[in-house]
């Protein structure tokens, strides 16, 4: 009986002992379960009764500093599933009618569908054609959603500035990227509450959480001169095939951009159709050695330390020695005796290596800095480079010498007009900005943004005379192709050769390039134009970017409404109150006389006949007013035995034409030197053989 009773508290005990425990592993996992991992538990519960759709904002419109839109945002519907929803229902039909109308594989409709989710996207930004039948299918488990998404009322326009949105309603490139936080907005939701079984809960949870729209951002472009500039580079493309080029058209008295394009281009809506290289900008991602242009800043650095004035003495034999390395003017060509100003106009390198090794590197680079080179400028564009300087502390007169005349320093285009900018407005550097303004949705200015002076970097007094040497460069150096009748501009043109990748230049590969600005007296616009690698000769600067430069340029000032060069007569000097002659070559004599007398000119006719076959003065020398322009007259028929039609000679060497015209029997007369840029009479004229033509050349640039 003993044994039974001890035997029998021992089992009590043990039992006890085993509740105890189950009790303790129960509460702790109880405390665990309630107090640890609550939190964590009590979410998941709420995801899994809650069908949380999101629904996208729209995205700011990107307006052009006068008011138009140059990117917008448009309603389309997405299509969703709930796959618990769908897993009750009938998956395979659900699959077959989705996968038709959406143009999708069955398996990928399959797997979206009965995945373990909530929610999936189905089909994102379809048309409104798409969305309709879905609608009408009605089938349960699918839903709509409105979602925005980007259009661009001007196709590929400014397609470089503005980027590219992705699907999610993210900037991805350009100011849609670079100010998303701003135009993107705040994405809201709808939120429903269900059971385990997908059916509504009664008094549950339906919320709708307005997204936040984004912010309009009114740029410092303009549509017009965009357009102009983009037309141009166009013309450009087609007819001398580059790899790439940019063209820049700012204000340089605040720094604004009224235009940024890039080529080759792309269509921002439907960029995925396009070679990811299209993409990239120009004049901002790539680095160049800006060959002669560079002698602007070089100039700038030698009259702000008065080293030399418009008149200081040079002599240029045609070379100079640098170490073992001789570096000469392009086509060996000696300049002889020249002004500082002449050098400008002539692009002698010779001339810029002794400015540069007078300089020191010291001072050299104190500029460079000032200049902002070699560091970004910091625009309102995602990517922008920031150059290559040569280390300082390296640097070998060689280096300096090169430097100075365009060579061993690499470049952004952006850098480059903003430098020069500088020059036109008064020494004061300014950051180049395509931001405006930020409006909210009434319309209302959040935000507005103001000019930013970076430096001083030289004096008003030294940017006014080389602005006068930059205007001479484009009336008679270099840069006459650049030249607007009416408008006083001064600019530069630069011809570099390629750098090869592992060192060295390219033999058959140049990046040629134009900038200048105007009028001079009091600058508008400034224009920077930069072609890589154009196909055909001549390949200079000269030939391919400072034409671009002249249309862009005079379009703009029309379109602005600048008008065209009047005296101040009580200001006047002997060169304001002259004229330009007029090219009235090859007119019939009503319209000649006309023309010549519009000028202000007087006319005495020479020979007879219906056609003007010379005159003298030549086209586009300054005469005062009431001077006498003669006209030498030929009969449009008296084409007899004897006589030749002229030929273009233009981008011609003074030796190729020299072998044309005698083959003809023709005589030349010669002026300047180069390539030939003018000729009088002009193409297609028919003269006696033995007649004298006379070839303008002008200089070719490095």
């Amino acid at each position: 009986m003993k044994n039974t009773n001890l035997l029998i508290r021992k089992r009590i005990a043990t039992l006890s002992l085993l509740f105890t425990i189950a009790f303790m592993l129960l509460g702790s996992r109880l405390f665990w379960v309630q107090f640890v991992n609550g939190e964590t538990l009590a979410e998941q519960a709420q995801d899994m009764r809650m069908r949380d759709i999101p629904v996208e904002a729209k995205r700011g419109i990107i307006y052009d500093r006068n008011g138009r839109e140059l990117a917008i945002s448009v309603s389309v519907d997405s299509i969703y599933a709930n796959p618990s929803e769908i897993k009750a229902g009938d998956p395979e039909n659900t699959v077959a009618q989705l996968a038709a109308i959406l143009g999708m594989n069955e398996d990928v409709v399959l797997q979206r569908i009965t995945q373990n989710s909530g929610f999936v996207w189905l089909q994102r930004q379809v048309d409104t054609d798409k969305s309709q039948k879905i609608k009408d299918l009605n089938i349960k488990g699918i839903g709509l959603t409105e979602e925005s998404r980007r259009e661009y009322p001007k196709g590929s326009l400014a397609s470089h500035i503005l980027g590219i949105a992705g699907m999610d309603n993210i900037g991805l490139e350009g100011v849609d990227f670079y100010y998303n936080d701003l135009v993107g907005g705040e994405p809201g939701r709808i939120v429903i509450e269900k059971d385990a079984k997908n059916r509504d809960i009664p008094e549950a949870v339906h919320e709708y959480i307005s997204p936040i729209e984004g912010a309009d951002l009114v740029l410092t472009i303009d549509e017009t001169i965009q357009f102009i500039a983009e037309r141009e580079l166009d013309k450009m493309m087609e007819e001398r095939k580059p790899k790439k080029a940019t063209a820049i058209v700012m204000d340089p008295a605040t720094g604004e951009i009224l235009a940024l394009a890039s080529r080759p281009n792309f269509d921002p809506l439907t960029f995925k159709d396009f070679p990811d290289e299209n993409r990239r900008n120009f004049a901002i991602n790539d680095i160049y050695e800006p060959g002669s242009t560079m002698k602007i800043i070089t100039a700038a650095m030698a009259l702000e330390e008065k080293m030399v004035n418009r008149d200081s003495h040079f002599y240029c034999p045609g070379f100079i020695k640098v170490g073992d390395k001789i570096i000469t003017c392009a086509d060996n060509k000696a300049h002889g005796s020249q002004t500082f100003a002449q050098i400008l106009e002539n692009s002698c390198n010779v001339g810029f290596v002794q400015l540069g090794q007078s300089l020191g590197a010291d001072r050299y680079y104190k500029y460079l800095n000032d200049f902002g080179f070699g560091q970004t400028t910091e625009i309102d564009l995602p990517g922008e480079a920031s150059g290559i300087l040569r280390n300082s502390q390296d640097v070998t007169m060689l280096d300096l010498s090169t430097m100075a005349m365009g060579q061993t320093n690499a470049v952004t285009a952006i850098q480059l007009i903003t430098a020069v900018s500088a020059v036109a407005n008064e020494g004061k550097l300014m950051k180049p900005h395509l931001l405006k303004e930020v409006k909210d949705a009434n319309g209302n200015i959040i935000n507005s943004v103001e000019p930013q002076i970076v430096k001083q970097v030289i004096s008003p007094a030294t940017a006014a005379e080389l602005s006068l040497i930059l205007e001479g460069e484009v009336i008679n150096g270099t840069g006459k192709n650049a030249y607007i009748e009416g408008y006083h501009v001064g600019g530069k043109t630069g011809t570099a050769q390629k750098i090869k990748p592992g060192g060295g230049y390219l033999p058959n590969e140049y990046i040629v390039s134009f900038i200048g600005y105007g009028p001079v007296q009091n600058p508008r616009l400034a224009c920077a134009v930069v072609v890589d690698a154009p196909q055909g000769y001549p390949y200079y600067g000269s030939w391919v970017a400072a034409p671009v430069f002249k249309a862009i340029m005079l379009d703009s000032f029309h379109y602005l409404n600048e008008p065209m060069h009047k005296t101040d007569p009580d200001k006047q000097t002997i060169e304001d109150s002259q004229f330009l002659v007029p090219d009235v070559v090859n007119f019939p004599i009503d319209e000649a006389i006309a023309t010549v007398k519009e000028r202000g000119f007087n006319v005495k006719i020479s020979g007879s006949g219906d056609l003007v076959w010379q005159q003298t003065p030549r086209p586009l020398v300054k005469l005062n007013k009431g001077a006498e322009v003669v006209l030498s007259l030929s009969p449009t028929s008296q084409i007899t035995q004897g006589q030749v039609t002229i030929p273009d000679l233009q981008g011609k060497s003074m030796k190729e034409v020299a072998k044309i015209l005698s083959d003809l029997q023709l005589h030349l007369l010669p002026e300047g030197y180069g390539l030939s840029y003018e000729q009088i009479p002009a193409p297609g004229v028919v003269v006696s053989t033995g007649s004298s033509i006379t070839v303008k050349f002008q200089a070719i640039d490095y």
